[in-house]
């Protein structure tokens, strides 16, 4: 196809990246690991770690966890907030031969148990603090082995033991859990450590990933990511960043602020991997919505790649000592996950003399499809241009090419594009078109230049901070309540996280109370998926056919608040 955005492309750029230079997602990063070695890869809470380190460590846990006899392609689940055990698991798993299941770790457990059974893993390296949501969740599922870890782990002894005993004892963020026969982080790697890793010979076209997501329809499933996609993304990104780092004149290492979760695609990509391929340090956030924590540790580092979404922005601008940090090596501000507010992008670039480059991603896509140009002066209000080796068409109802301008389903192609649904034929065939584009399920339009536009979603997904929930599964929550009659949900304006749930519901109990659905909900679905408004309705708008009207609760809602 003609893609006629290339001539956007900022000086330097290519069109097109070759992935093959890598077989695998492990030759890049032993490649890191031996051409940085001495360098730090991670910071979390002051203790650092050298790609040296994250080399060792993961090839014990790797030999560690092939000693079980776990075959090649079995799936490891790693559910851990960012902390310094997730880049060890994340390599130990790939460079194993297994494939690596991304996981939530502030799931409910059924949410929890679905990932577990659909992607068939068969171990799971969690962090304590969440060990009691896997506890409850593991029954039923292929999980045969279990590895703790805890927060200070990888801190050093005396420093490890003064956190964890202060996670336990002192602030109580540790809930009891039971895990009969699971093994500490600790003693695994200090057991693989005398073992032998076998070198298993990953190609191309071997499953890396999987990646969990809605996509656009109905419920978790996971994207598979091949070494070949992940690869593509990474390279292509890495490309795309030349010009921003090329600003201002840097010296020393690069250092990126990973403050957005790594079990997410955009992270994963753009901070953890991204930073590896580039031997950067990645500054490790583990609860960025502990603010002034946040700034105390941005405090200490010079930061150059600021990855973040909307919801991450407006926080950080609205805490006063924010501005106070130290924004002159800051180069490229990279917006993601959920649309930047015009608001909060003429804010940051005030404060922080760094425009807010926004892009565009999902998971089906190993994360980046489309971004501005890094070099970028000013926001735009559009999602950028495609990026190499990525072609986009934007689609009528029927599949074909609508005008310049006009808007459609945003589709694409590229190495970057997943192989499909993990074990869902069926899902796959609905997102994919016989020549091998993917259907986004969002609304864009694409202008004579090829930027493209963000004009709507296709379906009734909502977006809470970067978040996919699909109105479906909150609804099927809902519904099983026992003073449920009728329930819908859509997704409302929100200032601080873009959008957020808004439950109707007819009850079927008269003496059901908002609170009392209201701790349901907490108990059966994760923060981000629980609704922030519930509105008790005597009955919902319907089709003749008795299809609920969402679009009509929306419209009414926006009527009122007008």
């Amino acid at each position: 196809m003609d893609r006629f955005w290339l001539k956007s492309y900022p000086p330097g750029v290519p069109a097109d990246i070759d992935p093959s230079v890598y077989p695998s997602v492990v030759s890049l990063l032993e490649e890191s690991f031996a051409k940085y070695r001495d360098a730090k890869a991670y910071v979390c809470m002051d203790k650092a770690l050298t790609f040296g380190e994250v080399d060792t460590l993961s090839q014990a846990l790797a030999a560690w966890l092939q000693s079980w006899g776990l075959k090649r392609g079995a799936r490891v689940a790693i559910m851990m907030p960012n902390v310094l055990q997730y880049p060890v698991a994340i390599a130990a798993v790939l460079r194993a031969g297994f494939i690596a299941v991304n996981v939530n770790p502030l799931y409910t457990a059924p949410e929890l148990h679905h990932q577990l059974e659909d992607s068939g893993a068969e171990a799971v390296i969690v962090l304590e603090n969440f060990a009691s949501t896997l506890q409850k969740a593991i029954a039923g599922t292929p999980v045969k082995h279990v590895v703790v870890a805890s927060v200070g782990d990888l801190m050093g002894f005396l420093k490890g033991m003064v956190i964890n005993f202060v996670l336990r004892n002192v602030r109580k963020q540790i809930p009891a859990w039971s895990l009969p026969g699971h093994f500490k982080f600790n003693d695994v790697i200090a057991a693989g450590r005398s073992m032998r890793l076998d070198r298993p010979d990953l190609g191309p076209q071997d499953v890396a990933v999987l990646q969990y997501t809605g996509g656009t329809t109905g419920v978790a499933k996971g994207a598979t990511l091949l070494h070949h996609t992940i690869v593509a993304n990474l390279l292509a990104s890495e490309a795309w960043m030349q010009p921003g780092l090329k600003r201002k004149k840097l010296e020393g290492q690069l250092t990126i602020v990973c403050a957005l979760p790594l079990y997410h695609v955009f992270a994963f990509i753009t901070c953890g991997l991204l930073g590896m391929r580039t031997g950067a340090l990645n500054i490790l956030i583990p609860n960025p919505r502990d603010m002034k924590a946040t700034i105390t540790d941005l405090a200490k580092y010079r930061m150059n790649v600021f990855p973040g979404v909307n919801t991450l922005f407006n926080g950080l601008l609205n805490q006063p000592d924010f501005a106070k940090l130290d924004f002159s090596s800051l180069v490229i501000s990279n917006g993601g996950a959920m649309a930047i507010q015009e608001a909060v992008a003429k804010k940051w670039l005030a404060v922080t003399g760094c425009p807010i480059v926004e892009g565009y991603g999902l998971s089906e896509t190993s994360a980046g499809v489309t971004c501005n140009p890094t070099d970028s002066e000013q926001y735009t209000g559009t999602i950028g241009l495609p990026l190499p080796n990525v072609e986009v068409r934007i689609l009528d109802d029927h599949g074909k090419d609508v005008p310049l301008g006009e808007a459609g389903e945003i589709a694409i192609r590229g190495p970057q594009v997943m192989q499909g649904y993990w074990q869902r034929p069926d899902e796959t065939a609905l997102v994919m078109t016989p020549d091998g584009f993917f259907k986004s399920g969002d609304v864009g339009e694409m202008d004579a230049r090829g930027y493209i536009k963000i004009v709507d979603r296709k379906k009734d997904m909502i977006i809470v901070s970067g978040f996919k929930i699909f109105p479906n599964e909150v609804e099927g929550v809902v519904a099983a309540h026992p003073g449920v009659l009728e329930c819908a949900v859509i997704g409302v304006p929100d200032e601080k996280s873009g959008e957020a749930v808004m439950l109707f519901v007819v009850k079927k109990d008269p003496a059901l109370t908002k609170e009392a659905l209201a701790a349901y909900c907490a108990k059966e679905l994760t923060g981000y998926k629980r609704p922030k408004y519930i509105e008790f309705r005597s009955e919902l708008p319907k089709t003749n056919v008795g299809k609920i009207l969402r679009r009509e609760l929306r419209d009414a809602v926006v009527k009122k608040a007008a």
